[in-house]
C-alpha cells in the first residue's frame, strides 16, 4: 500500500509542527501539504524547515480544499472554528480526519458527527495511547468500587493553555460517569469557592491547575473510607500525542466511514 497522505492543519502553531515531524518520522505516512491560517507568517515557508527536519518540499498553504482532495487524512488539533470546517471538507473528500482539538461545544459536536456519515472522524481528547489505556482503566474502577468511592480529578498543564478542565480531564471524567452509568454533564462539579457544603454523593470533581512548561500530568483519585486509589499519567513531551495522531489515521485508513475514539482503534472499548 503507497504511503498515506496526510495534511498537517495548523501547521505554524506547535502541535502542528510536532505533527509535521511526527509524519515524516513514521513508516507508511508522508506530508501531502500544511495548511495554516490565512495571513499567517508561514504561508509559503517549506513544511520540513518549519518543523526543524529540514526540507520536505511542501510549502505552507492557506487553501485547504485542494490540499484535502488529494489526501488521504487530515490532523487538526487548531480550534473549534476551524475544525468544524475542516470537518466538512474532510467528508468532501470522504477522507480520514484525526480530531485533537479540545474546547469543542454541543454545536461543533454536531457538525462533526454529521461529517462521519462520509469521513472516518477519530475525535479524543488525548491521542497518547498511555493516556487511552489510563481511561480504561478509570472506567473499570469506577464501575467496581461504589458511591462510597469519591471521584476527583485533578490536571496540570502550562500556563499557555486556554481551556479549562483539560480535554484529557474531560476524557477520563467520561470514562468514570460511563464506568457508574451515569452522565457527567449532572454530575460534574468544576469549581468549588466558598462554603460549599458537604460534597454530594455521586459528584465527580475537577481541580485544574497551570504553570510553568508543564506537558501535562493528571490523576483520577478514588477516596474510599479508610483507602485511596490514584490512576496517573505524565505526559513528558507534547511529541507523542503527535506520534499517537499519526497512528491513529494509520488505523482508521480502511476503516468505514464514523466516529471513533481512540479507545475503539485500541480494542480498549468496552
Amino acid at each position: 500500500m503507497n504511503d498515506m497522505r496526510l495534511v498537517v492543519v495548523g501547521a505554524g502553531g506547535r502541535m502542528g509542527r510536532a505533527l509535521i515531524r511526527a509524519v515524516t518520522e513514521m513508516e507508511g505516512a508522508v506530508v501531502s501539504a500544511a495548511i495554516d491560517r490565512e495571513g499567517s507568517q508561514v504561508i509559503g515557508k517549506d513544511a520540513g524547515e518549519l518543523a526543524g527536519v529540514g526540507p520536505i518540499g511542501v510549502a505552507v498553504s492557506d487553501d485547504p480544499l485542494p490540499a484535502f482532495a488529494k489526501a488521504d487524512g487530515v490532523l487538526d488539533f487548531t480550534s473549534p472554528a476551524a475544525t468544524r470546517l475542516y470537518s466538512e471538507f474532510a467528508a468532501q473528500a470522504r477522507i480520514v480526519h484525526v480530531i485533537g482539538t479540545t474546547g469543542l461545544g454541543a454545536e461543533d459536536e454536531e457538525r462533526i458527527n454529521a461529517a462521519a456519515r462520509h469521513a472516518r472522524i477519530v475525535k479524543s481528547g488525548n491521542m497518547s495511547f498511555g493516556v487511552n489505556l489510563l481511561a480504561a482503566l478509570v472506567r473499570k474502577a469506577a464501575e467496581v468500587l461504589d458511591v462510597d468511592y469519591d471521584i476527583e480529578i485533578v490536571e496540570m498543564h502550562h500556563k499557555h493553555k486556554v481551556d479549562a478542565p483539560s480535554g484529557t480531564a474531560l476524557l477520563l471524567g467520561k470514562a468514570a460517569a460511563d464506568g457508574r452509568k451515569i452522565t457527567l454533564d449532572d454530575h460534574s462539579v468544576r469549581v468549588r469557592d466558598g462554603h460549599t457544603g458537604p460534597r454530594r454523593e455521586g459528584d465527580i470533581g475537577f481541580a485544574t491547575l497551570r504553570g510553568g512548561s508543564v506537558v501535562g500530568d493528571h490523576s483520577v483519585i478514588f477516596a474510599g473510607p479508610g483507602e485511596r486509589l490514584t490512576l496517573s499519567h505524565h505526559a513528558e513531551d507534547r511529541q507523542l500525542f503527535a506520534a499517537g495522531a499519526v497512528k491513529a489515521a494509520l488505523l482508521a485508513r480502511n476503516m468505514k466511514p464514523g466516529l471513533y475514539s481512540m479507545a475503539d482503534l485500541l480494542g480498549l472499548a468496552f
